[in-house]
């Protein structure tokens, strides 16, 4: 795979706690603001460039960067589809009128949590892949014409972890985390995320290596207010003593998260044993050790934290980006107001000295992993390569080493049996695109065997790099790179508008201002030397080999990394191998250059454009196609009308879920064939047309999508090799010891393990991850050949094709479907229906279960109530309740229970639609309290619920009601975005396909009283409707037996089989 994600090194929170807001009692008239901004701009100002920025042709958002006096540099950008019928009269004055009326409750805005609601509940990679979850709702993003866009800013300051001082590390991080905690416009300490919450906003911030960024988003008419607010971060910050006392707790808790991390573990490990005084040598996460005994080493910390903030939180090392619908002179007059107290700055970046390399050379390390894995990292340490992103030379090396087609290295190991994934490029995070270095690394995920053998596979390595020294770099590579690059520039997809605003002041920060968006994509200058230049780094001299495993043997050598605790050995490498990897003496003539990629387009023609107004401007998908075989649905993109298009198949499979070998066997299969399909399905994503293949109870879940010319053509070529194959022993082998890997690290995170037991206890068909492990360990290659036939010789297809494909295209897709699928349809009485357990009335379940990794800390308790089956005409209502509950009750609970309390790291609710049977879920990790404790918090909230909710005045209760409408009725950011809606209604079975269109009208009549009594029925324990589900997940540091006598409503589930058999089942929805 090309590129590393950037999978740890980035620390995230979003820190809001709930006080009375300051009101400003600001009277201006809007025609006196308004001549104020101007001569505020004028003033302030120092320079402005408009149409500077290269952007793509198929942008409609302007462009601005201005400068002001005191050196903070700032992008603004309006979105014309932010106000897409023109900006109000009193757009920016609804701040002032409103601080007349400021309520008192409110809650931040994270998007709804989804369920994963399969049976498996256990994926756990460092990387994410696309989710798709059975029977879950997202609030917002469903609407039709009525669709708006948020308004969005960031800031990045040009400081981070590498400045944290050597006696306080983890400071940046920490300092980051203070800056949400009041100022002295805005003392409340959640102020902030209080206006954002109640005005369908959200925010957060992350430390990196050499900066820090802070972004929100709100609903577009407050983007004035939220950015007063957001601008006294780098004003006027209290850091108060006694906030800091408890936000220390609040740092503690979120290392606590990546504690058990395998990734998180690897990456200090190289931190700690890189070079004594080396920037790199630091703890960034910091935790209460590293904070707390800072403070008892007699380290006034709030002085360094202030010096922290004096040093570099000035307008020289910022960069700000605002996204709004106002014209571009209101936006600056806004900026220029508003940021024109920071400091005055200097524009020179922190400097660091240093002297020799990062690390040792000729060293390997072996890390004792957390999970039952098997990884190879090889790093090797490039010059600073900021200033040739127009050449991305170590982005053509990165295609080549971690290419996956034929003649690659990724092609050559797993044909050897030696491993089963591999990635290569510089990654993402800070540490990795510092301006001290370039890290360059490939992650090679070995079989067992492949572990045995390290030192031939990084010998097997180094054949590829001579041969890319012997043949020289191919031009006609960079073009294809340069092609497909441009292609993506041309036809960019939009994304959330905060992320966009994060992502734009990252790169203001390295790159020039002209080229903040191309920098992503231009492969501009060819420069064969320059890759012959970087290619010289790839020696076993700069080469640091980390090796992640679990130990087959404890050593007399182990070291103990001091942070984590991880344990490793040092090793030296011997010279002998050095010598044979310097120059291998010849190249495997299986190792080659890759092929032309068949699968990059030419013809990018948008068919809305030729089509009559009546065909275009159909609002949802039709079917088109409705037989015992196959149903199909079609929507034809006017909205987007970029060359892309999104096929989606679910394919049922005859007996695919009927018992757990035969799911086993489906699963094993699946995992198969997407091994087999390998080299096709890579060439095509590089050229940005992606292929997932996944297993959803009995179904094969098939998506094919990006760009649409050649999208026919590679269904044609999967579908061929899907119809007919049969695995081999050698692959059936490893990939049946990958499935076994996998279900021995299922459960691993807490979080994860809690929504299992949950979903374990919910689903009436539901496969035990421990009894799936025995039985995999039986199945032959004989057993799996034997079944394949059977499975897909009955089957059931539905699909939706939406994007730039006219109709008979999408009809051509389904005769390739039908020609290559040609088998007896599936019955609906064969195929698999989930039916969800109906708790009985006034319900008080209890299920106490230990964590599975036995050094994890974290407990969890998941407070699950269950409302009502989503069916008849008061499901949109029940579902609007449910989400107007959570909008107001989410931003108490969080800073009650997190921000006062500090009970752990993790406190949320949110809706749970498990199945399209609709809940309520209260969820706190801690590693502090064992969950009885925690339980009896979360149950001391919900009693003063009522209260709160009747202490709700109108304004704040209308203020939440249109907070949430905004989210409902945001516009999809992009053409997969919306077929991504589309699809869950389809898979959901319930084919409504403006349904966040229908819960935003159905808002207007729900009243306070509505709420309190939907609360008063389904969440109080005196109402009979009160059914409950508590899942209790013990860390290892706490005693199951410390359970004390339970009270007499509360049952507990010891025997999870015999209590489902007895149980009564809702019908199946879907």
């Amino acid at each position: 795979m090309f590129k590393i994600a950037a999978a740890f090194g980035v620390c995230k929170i979003v820190s809001p706690s709930f006080q009375k807001p300051l009101s400003l009692g600001i009277t201006f008239s809007p025609q006196t603001q308004r001549k104020k901004e101007r001569e505020t701009m004028v003033a302030l100002c120092v320079s402005r460039s408009d149409d500077v920025v290269i952007k793509s042709p198929n942008d409609k958002r302007l462009y601005r960067v201005i400068e002001l006096e005191n050196g903070l540099c700032a992008l603004l950008v309006h979105d014309p589809e932010i106000y897409p019928d023109g900006v109000p009269d009193e757009s920016g004055t609804v701040e002032y009128r409103e601080n007349d009326v400021e309520e008192e409750e409110d809650d931040d805005d994270e998007d709804d949590d989804e369920e994963e609601d399969d049976e498996e509940g256990e994926e756990e990679e460092e990387e994410e892949e696309e989710e798709n979850s059975e029977g879950e709702e997202e609030k917002g993003k469903g609407g039709a014409s009525l669709q708006t866009k948020k308004a969005a800013a960031a800031m990045c300051v040009a400081m981070g972890s590498f400045s944290d001082p050597a006696e306080a590390q983890g400071l940046a991080h920490f300092l980051e985390h203070m800056l949400f905690m009041g100022s002295e416009e805005f003392p409340d300490e959640n102020e902030y995320d209080s206006f954002l919450s109640k005005h369908g906003g959200s925010s957060n911030a992350y430390t990196e290596a050499e900066h820090t960024c802070y972004h929100f988003e709100v609903k577009r008419e407050f983007l004035k207010g939220a950015l007063r607010r957001f601008s006294q971060f780098f004003v006027s910050p209290l850091m108060k003593s006694e906030a800091m006392e408890r936000e220390v707790l609040a740092v503690d808790s979120e290392f606590n998260q990546v504690l058990q991390s395998d990734a998180c573990r690897l990456q200090q490990l190289q931190c700690h044993t890189s070079g004594p005084g080396h920037p790199f040598n630091r703890f960034s996460w910091g935790n209460k050790k590293s904070l707390v005994d800072a403070m008892e080493k007699g380290i006034n910390l709030r002085e360094h934290i202030l010096k922290l903030y004096r040093d570099y939180y000035h307008g020289g090392l910022m960069k700000l980006v605002v996204i709004g619908g106002e014209p571009l002179d209101v936006l600056e007059s806004w900026v220029t107001e508003l940021f024109a107290k920071v400091r005055k700055g200097p524009q020179t970046k922190p400097k660091f000295q240093v002297e020799g390399p990062i690390w040792k050379a000729g060293l390997l390390y072996r890390l004792e992993a957390v999970k039952d894995v098997n990884i190879l990292d090889l790093t090797w340490t490039l010059p600073c390569l900021h200033q040739d992103y127009l050449k991305k030379s170590e982005d053509y090396l990165a295609h080549l080493l971690g290419h996956e087609g034929k003649g690659s290295l990724h092609s050559f190991l797993k044909a050897r049996g030696l491993a089963t994934s591999l990635s290569a490029g510089v990654g993402d995070e800070g540490m990795h695109r510092s301006s001290l270095a370039y890290i360059f690394g490939m992650s090679i995920h070995l079989t067992d065997y492949g572990l045995e053998k390290i030192f031939d596979i990084i010998g097997f390595v180094y054949q590829y790099l001579k041969l890319l020294r012997e043949v020289p770099p191919q031009q006609w590579i960079f073009k294809e790179l340069q092609d497909i690059g441009n292609m993506e520039f041309r036809f960019a997809e939009e994304q959330p508008q905060d992320d966009y605003a994060a992502e734009l002041a990252e790169n203001l920060l390295v790159f020039p201002a002209e080229n903040v968006i191309y920098c992503d994509y231009v492969y501009k200058i060819w420069d064969e030397k320059a890759i012959k230049h970087l290619l010289q780094f790839f020696t076993p001299e700069n080469m640091r080999i980390d090796v992640v495993s679990k130990p087959s043997v404890k050593s007399q050598d182990l070291q103990c990394e001091p942070w984590f605790g991880s344990s490793y050995i040092e090793e030296a490498i011997p010279p002998s191998l050095i010598e044979i990897w310097r120059d291998p003496s010849e190249v495997d003539v299986s190792l080659h250059m890759p092929s032309k990629n068949e699968f990059v387009p030419s013809d990018f023609s948008i068919r809305a454009d030729n089509l009559d107004h009546d065909l275009v401007n159909a609002s949802f998908p039709r079917c088109i196609i409705d037989e015992p075989l196959m149903k199909f649905w079609y929507k034809l993109d006017s909205t987007f009308k970029v060359p892309r298009a999104n096929t989606y198949f679910r394919i049922y499979l005859k007996e695919g879920y009927a018992s757990m070998k035969s799911f086993l066997m489906t699963e094993l299969f699946i995992l198969l064939l997407k091994d087999e399909l390998n080299e096709i399905i890579y060439q095509a994503s590089v050229a940005k047309l992606e292929t997932s293949i996944s297993l959803v109870s009995d179904k094969l879940e098939l998506k094919v999508y990006g760009f649409n010319e050649k999208l026919p053509a590679l269904l044609s070529k999967v579908l061929v090799i899907a119809k007919s194959f049969l695995p081999s022993d050698d692959r059936f082998k490893v990939i049946k010891e990958d499935l076994e890997r996998n279900l021995k690290n299922a459960n691993m995170k807490p979080l994860s393990h809690s929504s299992y037991l949950r979903l374990q206890v919910l689903c009436k068909s539901f496969y035990d991850v421990e009894e799936k492990q025995c039985v995999l360990s039986d199945l032959s290659l004989a057993d799996l050949n034997a079944f394949i036939p059977e499975l897909r010789s009955q089957l059931y297809i539905e699909a939706l094709c939406h994007g730039n494909l006219l109709q008979e295209e999408a009809i051509n897709l389904s005769n390739i479907i039908r020609n290559n699928l040609s088998v007896q349809p599936l019955p609906v009485n064969m195929r698999h229906e989930e039916h969800v357990i109906c708790l009985p009335s006034s319900a008080n379940l209890v299920r106490d279960v230990n964590v599975k990794n036995k050094s994890e800390t974290n407990s969890v308790v998941e407070l699950y109530f269950q409302i009502e089956p989503e069916v008849g005409l008061d499901s949109i209502k029940l579902k609007a309740l449910a989400d107007l509950f959570d909008e107001i009750v989410e931003e108490p609970l969080f800073n009650q229970l997190r921000t006062k309390e500090q009970l752990g790291y993790v406190v949320e609710c949110s809706p749970r639609v498990t199945y399209r049977i609709n809940g309520f879920c209260f969820i706190v990790q801690s590693s502090k309290y064992n969950p009885v404790y925690l339980l009896g918090r979360i149950e001391n909230f919900i009693n003063g619920l009522e209260e709160l909710l009747e202490g709700l005045d109108d304004a704040s209760f209308e203020n939440y009601k249109s907070g949430l409408v905004a989210k409902l009725l945001e516009k999809d950011p992009s053409l997969q975005y919306e077929t991504n809606r589309l699809w869950n209604q389809i898979t959901d079975k319930r084919y409504v396909f403006d349904s966040s269109l229908k819960e935003a009208e159905k808002l207007k009549s729900i009243h306070k009283s509505d709420v309190i009594n939907w609360f008063r029925t389904y969440l109080q324990q005196s109402s009979p409707k009160c059914r409950r589900l508590t899942i209790r997940l013990w860390g290892c540091n706490i005693d199951l037996k410390e359970v004390e006598t339970r009270p007499d409503s509360e049952q507990v589930i010891t025997d999870i089989t015999a209590f489902k058999v007895s149980s009564e089942y809702y019908p199946s929805l879907c």
